[in-house]
This record gives structure tokens, C-alpha cells and sequence, in this order.
């Protein structure tokens, strides 16, 4: 019983981060239920796809995926897998969960780090995961993202990141929130370099990562209907007392209102990046 409550999603962002099992059906064909067209959709069909549902909806990767699909073949390369983080506030049940986490996603940490090629061009990658507490940033993925950007910096390397996250990880507190300051000054170091960072958000990107790294590239592109913001939209209008509009933090809008450059459906993703790190790296 304690397991499953210690399981049970404690607000809407951990909850979307489950998506619910495939349905076996008598053909044998298993199948997965979209929740923007509400229609059974079957795997096979789905991978094909990479993941989008014929209706146009982008369902969540893990890092791996994401990794495998984007990269070219054999060329990822994991930086800093062993680092992870503790429970430097000996936050009650933080470590219990930390670890069932781990065994779940099969990751360490919430984010993925390497170096790879997109369309035979260099570059160094991170990934986060959002099956890892909703890729939630504590110092572990503060420090793996700092280190990555110092490689790149060193390298003369341009970073191409992945972002998705409900903000700080409340269980390591002042932490956390400290990481925000740590990422943005080394991205700014790597952009002092005159290297290029394209950020690529997925749903949801919130909270503290929004704040920081995730807004903060050269070009900044996001999957269709991906949740982009700060605060959640149910504190907005509890603290303003005013009604959002329709599709609020939703990609669509966020980028009617200058916030993003683009919107760049997954199957359309490999070939802008390519076009882009090709520019930069005078291809």
C-alpha cells in the first residue's frame, strides 16, 4: 500500500508524465490510446511515426529514444553517465524514491549528455527525461549540463539540447534553484566563445529550466502543443483571479507572442538541425 502511494502522481505535470500501458487487443496488435484524438492507435503504427499519432500528437520520448532517432547511427557518445546526485537536505523519502525512479526509467539522472552528429555534423547533445521525476533539475543535472557546455566551449562545439522538465527539484531546496545561475553563466560563456546553442522544448518545459537554459539559445524551436512556461497555468489564475485564454503556455501560443522561433514537428526536427548546425560550422 505504501508503494502505491508513494507512486500515486501528486499533480497534474507528474501525472501527464505517465502515459497509460498499451492496449493488447484480440488481433494481437498492441495499441496505445492518444489523448488529443482519443483514438487506439497501434504501436507498430506509432513507431513508424516516431511517436506522433496520425492526429498530429506528439507523445513523450524517453532520452533514449529521442537519442536514437536523432542521431546518427553509432555516433553518441555519454558524457558524464556516472555523475548523480544524493539528499544533501536528508529530505524525507527523497532517497526511496530517487532510486525507484532509477530502476523505472533505467537512468541515473533526469538528463542525458554526449556528443554526437545530426546529419554528419558535430555537436554536443543533452537530452532530459521526463520519466525521471518529470526531468525535474537538481545539482546532478545542473552540473551535467554546466560540464557539457564547458566541453562544448572547449571544443569549439556547438549544443543542441532537449528540454523537458516541471522546473526545480523542491526536494534538494536552495539547491536547485542555485543550478539556474550555474547553467545560464555557463551557456553565456559558451556563447561569449561565438558557438551556437539551439534548444529544442518539449512538453511540458516549466518552471525553473524555463527560466534558465531552456530560453536561453540561439534559436529556440518547440514540438507542436508542448506545455512552454513558467508557472503553471492553475496558480496564474488562482493568484490573478482572471480566466487564462484558450491554449495558454500551449507552443502555438507562446510563439504568437515572440517567446519562441519556431514550431518543428518531430519528423521535421533532424533536418533543421542539420540545416543549422551546417550554417554554423560554415558546411
Amino acid at each position: 500500500m505504501a508503494l502505491i502511494n508513494f507512486l500515486k502522481p501528486k499533480n497534474q505535470l507528474e501525472e501527464g508524465g505517465r502515459t497509460a500501458a498499451p492496449v493488447q487487443r484480440d488481433d494481437g496488435e498492441p495499441e496505445k490510446n492518444c489523448p488529443n484524438c482519443h483514438k487506439d492507435i497501434a504501436l507498430s503504427r506509432l513507431w513508424a511515426n516516431g511517436l506522433v499519432c496520425p492526429c498530429g500528437y506528439h507523445f513523450r520520448m524517453t532520452a533514449r529514444q529521442r537519442i536514437a532517432v536523432l542521431t546518427d547511427k553509432d555516433s553518441f557518445h555519454e558524457l558524464y553517465s556516472g555523475l548523480k546526485g544524493g539528499n544533501p537536505l536528508n529530505f524525507p523519502g527523497y532517497k526511496d524514491k530517487v532510486e525507484t525512479v532509477r530502476a523505472a526509467s533505467g537512468e541515473v539522472e533526469a538528463v542525458v549528455c554526449g556528443t554526437a552528429k545530426i546529419g554528419r555534423q558535430s555537436c554536443c547533445l543533452f537530452v532530459m527525461e521526463p520519466y525521471f521525476m518529470m526531468g525535474s533539475m537538481g545539482s546532478a543535472v545542473g552540473e551535467k549540463i554546466t560540464l557539457l557546455f564547458e566541453y562544448a566551449a572547449e571544443h569549439r562545439m556547438p549544443v543542441v539540447g532537449f528540454t523537458v522538465s516541471g522546473g526545480a527539484r523542491m526536494q534538494e531546496g536552495l539547491l536547485s534553484l542555485m543550478q539556474m545561475a550555474k547553467t545560464s553563466a555557463a551557456v553565456k560563456r559558451h556563447s561569449d566563445a561565438g558557438l551556437l546553442y539551439i534548444a529544442v522544448l518539449t512538453d511540458p518545459t516549466t518552471g525553473g529550466v524555463t527560466a534558465s537554459f531552456a530560453m536561453e539559445a540561439d534559436i529556440i524551436l518547440a514540438e507542436p502543443g508542448a506545455t512552454v512556461g513558467f508557472a503553471g497555468a492553475r496558480v496564474i489564475e488562482q493568484t490573478t483571479k482572471k480566466s487564462l485564454p484558450a491554449g495558454f503556455q500551449k507552443s502555438e501560443f507562446v510563439i504568437e507572442h515572440g517567446f519562441i522561433d519556431d514550431i518543428v514537428a518531430r519528423s521535421n526536427q533532424k533536418k533543421l538541425l542539420t540545416e543549422l548546425l551546417k550554417i554554423h560550422n560554415g558546411g
